[in-house]
């Protein structure tokens, strides 16, 4: 098993930076892509960002390119995500989740396990 805690979450103005982090316990996550997702109320959960365990490949999606950030320390078992000039529509829950190794980064269905989220707010 694999558990997943999210940390970094809070309240910031429109603006303003976040730096999330995704702590792996268990049977770790270091040979596993790792993503972020997030969900706002009433949408479905997005792709937001994901990284390969080499860190030679990240993936963006097109609403955060040049905004965030991910990162990852596998000696730390933990994966990063710097969010930078903060949106009010950047507002959501944010997951990590661990890669079940096959198939596309982008799709959550993809992923095998996941964090219980930590919650963004941004503020006009």
């Amino acid at each position: 098993q694999v558990q997943l805690v999210e940390s970094g979450g809070g309240s910031v103005q429109a603006g303003g930076s976040l730096r999330l982090s995704c702590a792996a316990s268990g049977r770790t996550f270091s040979y596993y892509t790792v993503g972020w997702f997030r969900q706002a109320p009433g949408k479905v959960r997005d792709f937001v960002a994901a990284i390969t365990w080499s860190r030679s490949s990240t993936y963006y999606a097109d609403s955060v390119k040049g905004r965030f950030t991910i990162s990852r320390d596998n000696a730390k078992n933990t994966v990063y995500l710097q969010m930078n000039n903060l949106k009010l529509e950047d507002a959501a829950v944010y997951y990590c989740a661990r890669h079940s190794g096959s198939g596309s980064a982008y799709f959550e269905s993809q992923y095998a396990y996941w964090g219980q989220g930590t919650q963004v707010t941004v503020s006009s």
